[in-house]
């Protein structure tokens, strides 16, 4: 398998630039560009490096049943390679295979996700300290993703009307959600911490954030205004893969989880949570509270109801309100 952790660089393969060409074109994320160009390279070198129009639908299923009993990846592992060459011959090289609309996608299992009980998420937050720690009191707050948080920008919080808006969520869609009152000084500091890092890049010539989609262009000033900058910028500066700009980008993701991970063992907490659980465990506790569905539906950003439905199978409900016999 070829190496392609410079995916974001034009490479000697055409068909990988227009690949890519074609996912920037669609605003398709970071981390789907990474995951596509990844499986569509994957695909052809396991044919011998075959052009894909000399291939076609047997050999994707080819390719998924070699993912799935000889590399045993999960369902929705799978499933991302076939988004992956499904994206590859009907946006890029616009061929109409025959059957390509019939191949199965794998089944993923039903499980019911994660959720940290009140008292658990009380001693993670306790001991989870400094910008980590402040961020997974938002993401617990609020009901963020990860990276809705990470990518949070100092005009998206209204301090005064007690709301945070998160922008090109999942799907491209814009939602609102509540600022908890007792991360109003918290997040203050920490604006305090990120403007101080902001003036240090001016007086050095730089200052400039990564701005979404051809903003940059339509408002060339953009970058380098304090509004656009990112609530939870990283210490260091890097350079964009993409542009080769030298810039400070947000924290990254691996900082948090490390965070959650390492807090969660000094809570002597043995339950497989991630920083997405405290997602999981806000939409619970507030249907526990009485809150309906919808209400938690429009928080989370969740097109269909049904997506929300499976935080009421981790209620306090069902089997958990049954006395058992044994115990009668």
């Amino acid at each position: 398998m070829a190496d392609i952790t410079n995916f974001y660089k034009p490479s000697d393969s055409p068909l990988l630039n227009q690949v890519r060409q074609v996912l920037r074109l669609r605003h398709m994320s970071r981390s789907t560009e990474k995951s596509y160009l990844y499986y569509i390279l994957d695909y052809i070198y396991f044919y011998n490096k075959r052009h894909p129009q000399e291939m076609g639908v047997d050999e994707i299923r080819g390719y998924l049943s070699h993912l799935a009993i000889h590399k045993n990846v999960a369902a929705s592992t799978q499933n991302i390679a076939l988004s992956a060459l499904l994206f590859l011959y009907r946006e890029v090289l616009k061929s109409d295979l025959p059957d390509i609309d019939n191949i199965e996608r794998a089944r993923r299992p039903k499980r019911l996700p994660v959720v940290l009980t009140r008292s658990e998420v009380q001693k993670v937050l306790a001991i989870a300290d400094g910008v980590e720690g402040l961020f997974l009191q938002l993401l617990y707050g609020t009901g963020m993703r990860l990276m809705e948080g990470l990518r949070l920008r100092v005009k998206d919080v209204d301090f005064e009307q007690k709301e945070i808006i998160i922008r090109d969520g999942k799907g491209e869609q814009d939602r609102m959600t509540m600022l908890p009152k007792k991360l109003v000084e918290p997040l203050r500091q920490q604006l305090v911490y990120a403007q101080a890092l902001y003036n240090i890049d001016l007086s050095v010539g730089l200052g400039e954030v990564e701005l979404p989609y051809a903003l940059a262009v339509k408002y060339p000033n953009a970058a380098r205004d304090w509004r656009w900058q990112y609530i939870f910028p990283s210490p260091t500066r890097s350079v964009d893969r993409r542009t080769g700009c030298k810039r400070r980008h947000h924290l990254s993701e691996d900082r948090i989880q490390r965070a959650m991970k390492r807090a969660l063992g000094e809570a002597d907490i043995n339950k497989n949570a991630t920083p997405h659980t405290l997602r999981h465990s806000f939409a619970t506790h507030l249907l526990e509270n009485g809150y309906d569905i919808r209400t938690v539906q429009e928080l989370l950003g969740h097109k269909d109801v049904q997506t929300t439905m499976v935080y009421t199978h981790v209620l306090n409900r069902g089997g958990k309100s049954v006395i058992s016999p044994l115990d009668r």
